[in-house]
Formats: structure tokens, sequence, C-alpha cells
């Protein structure tokens, strides 16, 4: 018989209430009669029979016994490292060797067994991160994100990946250069095929053992932690691919996975789309969720495809999906889930946060969930990433002609609260780096570069820059290799990381330029009509600071360009892309400028506006 407290937990988990879940499913240690051993437990309603099977039997069945729809057994002389699975007899009479769905870690690819694994026995030492994480995490803070697939950001000269002791202290040191406030994974989770770059799980549980253990992941987000830096995962509860040994028809019926193929399959990615209406699926995502947070204290997680999820239609032709209790097409059930998902998140961790990439006009998505909001923290832009690589892609000479495009952002800048990402999505499949997306070539290239993230990073909005961006990589992103680190010996791209690490440094220490990101005070336009110029004026504020900033996008030096600013008197220089230490042609700044009204009816200033220019200016008291 089970315990009782085993048995409270599995009712929970049948109605959709089984967050904690994973402390009891799966494979845990535990004494039986004064032995010690493992307690294997498998939800599987439908299944005829099962048996585990794993190094501990020989490979040989042990049947497990039925508790209402679960499977279990206790195996006394199992031990930590012997590898697993469970052998289901489906209701269809087929039989599988599946890998545990809440197996704490697994065997190397290409094998797929789940690995016995005790649970945390590392010694955190992070709570002042963890007490400070509320303020460090608002969106009122700076939120400077470093997107890193881990096996691709550095190699050995084998080719051999990185493990997260290794990965440790090269890339704390790197982050720690550039001043970015935290770094997302992209997927870490057990995955078969790594072109997937980990979007295609087969252990929401399990840390792959690419890099290593669990262990040495808890320790690598220690370190960050002790270093002032936030850890984000990708999480990807929108599907889930059919490998034989993982979740796909898993007791012969579709368990996991939604009945009618309308809704259970995905027609883009060739997988299966969760049941998001069953209780007990309910309670496998949130319990996935729970279990990074409160086992490796991640501080937040970017939802994957979550328009994939909301919308019944998603790519779906006409007469290919099916509607909505209501006649409509959007997917009630995971709105349910993903309200669930973000209470549960903000109840249970305080100070984690939640990132949706959504790329449609869905309502309330970072809205209030006491007002009818979906509840996430912040929703990524992608309008505002289209609008700005098509910008920065039209040669500077037509740009006059598009100046509505680089401005159009900011009319809806504040509908929601926005993370303003250039991620791996848009450095890949043929569209060619952030480097070569810049209109015009030569030294003017690394100039756009350097504009582009002058942009983003004084633009309403949290940042966040895909890895080899800093390096103005000149090829594609490519996961099977490492970043071209050669190019770091370079003196642009010494300018350039010296530029990130500017920008970063202002972001984190000017009130103006984060603590308005997502509310329209933060905001204002001082000029932005001036299209024959391609100029930009506006001024951010934030606990009482303000700061204008500057942004020329046409490679003419403009001589005594006439600036509109604020208010009359000295303002002085806080940014000035055109230093000799970013790549420009200025020793210093130069000396502050005067603002004077005269004949007109607002304060100008006389300026030389550089090429391709970012500045910032604040007014001298």
């Amino acid at each position: 018989m089970l315990p009782k407290n085993t048995r409270t937990i599995l009712e929970r988990f049948l109605v959709g209430q089984g967050h904690d879940a994973w402390q009891v499913l799966g494979a845990h240690e535990d004494r039986e009669k004064g032995v010690d051993g493992w307690r294997f437990l498998l939800w599987a309603p439908n299944a005829r029979d099962v048996a585990v099977i794993g190094d501990f039997t020989g490979w040989s069945r042990l049947a497990m016994h039925q508790w209402s729809s679960f499977w279990h057994v206790f195996v006394a002389k199992a031990q930590p490292g012997q590898r697993y699975k469970f052998q289901v007899t489906g209701a269809d009479g087929t039989m599988a060797d599946r890998a545990d769905p809440f197996a704490a870690f697994a065997e190397l690819r290409p094998h797929t067994a789940s690995v016995l694994c005790r649970r945390a026995e590392h010694a955190w030492q992070d709570d002042a991160w963890l007490r400070d994480r509320p303020q460090k995490q608002s969106r009122q803070a700076p939120i400077a994100i470093y997107e890193l697939h881990v096996g691709s950001w550095r190699r050995h000269p084998d080719g051999r990946q990185y493990t997260w002791p290794e990965l440790t202290a090269p890339l704390l040191a790197h982050l720690q250069s550039l001043e970015f406030t935290h770094v997302q994974l992209m997927p870490i989770y057990e995955h078969p095929y790594d072109p997937s770059w980990g979007y295609q799980v087969t252990g929401y549980f399990a840390p792959t053992s690419r890099w290593g253990t669990p262990d040495e992941l808890r320790a690598f987000i220690d370190a960050l932690h002790a270093a002032g830096i936030g850890v984000l995962l990708d999480w990807v509860p929108a599907h889930f691919p059919k490998d034989g040994h993982g979740l796909g028809r898993f007791d012969g019926t579709p368990l996991f996975e939604h009945p009618d193929p309308r809704r259970g399959e995905h027609p883009d990615w060739g997988t299966w789309v969760f049941d998001f209406g069953r209780p007990e699926v309910v309670s496998f995502l949130l319990a996935s969720a729970h279990y990074w947070l409160e086992s490796f204290h991640i501080d937040g997680f970017r939802v994957d495809a979550v328009a994939s999820m909301l919308y019944l239609d998603y790519s779906r032709d006409a007469g290919a999906w099916a509607p909505n209790q209501y006649g409509g097409n959007w997917n009630l059930e995971a709105l349910e889930l993903l309200k669930r998902f973000n209470y549960l998140v903000h109840t249970s961790h305080p100070g984690a946060i939640t990132v949706a990439e959504e790329s449609t006009a869905f309502p309330q998505v970072t809205g209030d969930l006491h007002q009818g909001g979906i509840g996430f923290d912040f929703k990524w832009n992608m309008g505002w990433m289209h609008d700005t690589l098509r910008y920065f892609a039209t040669d500077p000479l037509f740009r006059a002609h598009h100046h509505d495009t680089i401005c159009f952002a900011t009319s809806y800048a504040f509908t929601e609260a926005f993370v303003l990402p250039l991620s791996h999505d848009e450095v890949v499949h043929l569209k060619g780096s952030l480097w070569r997306k810049m209109a015009v070539g030569g030294d003017e290239k690394m100039a756009q570069l350097r504009q582009l993230y002058g942009y983003q990073w004084t633009h309403p909005g949290k940042k966040l820059l895909f890895m080899g961006g800093e390096l103005a990589q000149e090829t594609e992103w490519n996961a099977d290799g490492e970043l071209p680190w050669g190019l770091a010996v370079d003196p642009q791209r010494g300018q350039l990381h010296r530029w990130l690490q500017t920008l970063n440094h202002l972001y984190r220490t000017l009130p103006a330029l984060h603590v308005g990101d997502c509310q329209p005070d933060g905001f204002q336009w001082v000029e932005g009509a001036d299209a024959s110029a391609s100029v930009l004026v506006t001024q951010r504020h934030g606990n009482g600071q303000s700061v204008v900033v500057v942004l020329h996008f046409t490679p003419v030096r403009r001589k005594d360009y006439w600036l509109p600013l604020p208010a009359e008197g000295k303002w002085r220089w806080l940014l000035h892309s055109d230093l000799q230490s970013f790549g420009g042609s200025l020793a210093k700044l130069p000396p502050p400028l005067t603002a004077t009204t005269g004949e007109l009816a607002r304060p100008i200033a006389h300026v030389d506006l550089p090429p391709f220019a970012v500045l910032v200016l604040e007014r001298a008291s």
C-alpha cells in the first residue's frame, strides 16, 4: 500500500491540483519495512500491465502493482546511477519501453533510459539573492538578458560540448564584463535530437545529461546568483516529440496529447500537442514548472510558442481545426493553464518572473490575473523586433520614406510590459546574422550594429540579445559548433564589446533608462517628425531623473544640427557613440550643449550630429 501522504498528492494530481506531484511520481529513495531502496510510481491509467526494467533487475521484468490510475513498486537493491525504464503494455495490447515522465536524470543520447538520481544534494548559498529577487526582477528594475544556447557557446578543440562546471567561470566572466543582469538558457531539459535546440522535450524534470548532472547545474546557477546574475529558463509546454520512448500514446491511448488530431498534433513541428483540458496533464505541466523553481532556484521562465497554445487555428487551414464551445478560435483550456501557471509561479516563489513569446495581439498577455489578464510579467515585443530589423536593413538613402517604421513601436509600447528581443530566431534559417542585416557595408555596417543596440537599450522595454551579437558575428548561428571567438581579437569587435558594456552600465545605473520601461510616464517624444534627417529625439524618465536620447539613422555628418531639447540651459553628455573608444572619431566627450529659445518656440541647441549617432544627455544642475 502506498503511504498516505503519497496517496494524497496523487489524488490532487488526478484533479489538476498536483503541482507537487514531482515529489512522489517517478523514482524516489524510500524505506519500506526497515529496508532502504527506491520507490517507482507511474501514471498509466489505461495500461493493461506495467513493469520496471533496469540495471537492478538485469533488465528483466519486475511487475508493478496498480493503485487507482497509478502503478508502483519498491525495489530494495536499486542504487543511484542505475538505469531504468517502464515496460508498458498498452490498452491496445502493444508493449513499449518508456522513459520515466518524471525522471530526474537520463542517460546520454542516443540512449534513452532514465537514471536513478538523488534529488538536490547541492548546498545552496543564494539566500541573499532570493531575498532581493523581487526588487531585482520587477518591472521597474533594469533587466538585460543574454540568451544562451549552452551547447554552442564554447566547445573543446575536439568538438566536445562544455559541461556546467567547465562553462561556469568563462561564462560568468563574460556576463560580468558585459554587465548583463540575466542569462536566459535555451531549453536544457532532456531531449533526443540536438538540432531541435532542446525545444522537443522528452524529460520535463531532467536536465539534459549532455552538460552534466543536476547538482552540477545547481552549482552553476548558485555561482551566477552569487555574482548577482539571474537565470531564466526556456519552458516548452506547447508540444512534445513523437519519439517512441517519450510521452506519446504512453499507455496505448492519447494520454498526454489531445485525442482529437485537430488539437493534438502540430502541423509545423510534427509533434504532439498537450491536452490542456485534462486535469492530470495540467498537473504534469504545473509540476514541471514548480520543480525547476523549487529544486533549481530558477528565477523565471520564458514560455515558448504561447501563440500556438492560445489559438486553435494556429498554422491550421480552414477545416483542419475545431472551434471552442463558443465557436471561437481561442484555446480556452490552454488559456486557463497559462493563467494557473502564472499564479503558481508568482505565489509559490516570490520575485520569479514569466515571459511570454507571443507573436500576436492577444489581449492582456501581461495583464493582471484579477483583472482578466493572463498574468505574465513580460511579453516579447515581436512587432518592435520585425520593424526595427526591417528599418535597419533599409538603405539609409531611403529611410526618410520609412520614418514611421522606426517610430511605430512607441504607439503600443505600453499596451503590454515588453521585452525587446534580438533572439536566436533572427539569426538562423537563412535570415543572416545581425551584422549582415545592416544595410550598408564596411565600417558603416559596424556603426549601424552599434546604433541598433543603442536604439534597443534606450527604447522602453527590457532587453534581450542572443549570444554572438556582442561579437558582430558575420555568419549565422551554428548550433553544431561554437561562437567565432577568434573575432574577439579584432579591434572593432573590442569596441563593440565596450559599447555594449557601456550601454548595460548606463541602463543599470540610470533610473531614467529602466524605471519607466513599462509605464507611459517613463517616455515622451521631444522630436519624432524629422523624417528628412532621419532623427529621433526622445526623453526617458524614472525616479525623478530625466535623460534625452538622440538617434540619427544616416551616414551623413550633420553640421550645426538644430537639436530640440525639453528645457533651456546646459546639457551634459552621458553617452556619445562617436567616441574613439567605440569606433568613432572623438578623443573625448564634447563640451556640454547650451539650449536657448531665442526667436524659436522651443529650446534649441546647436550640435555636430555624427553618422549613425546614439547620444544621451542630461540637464546639468
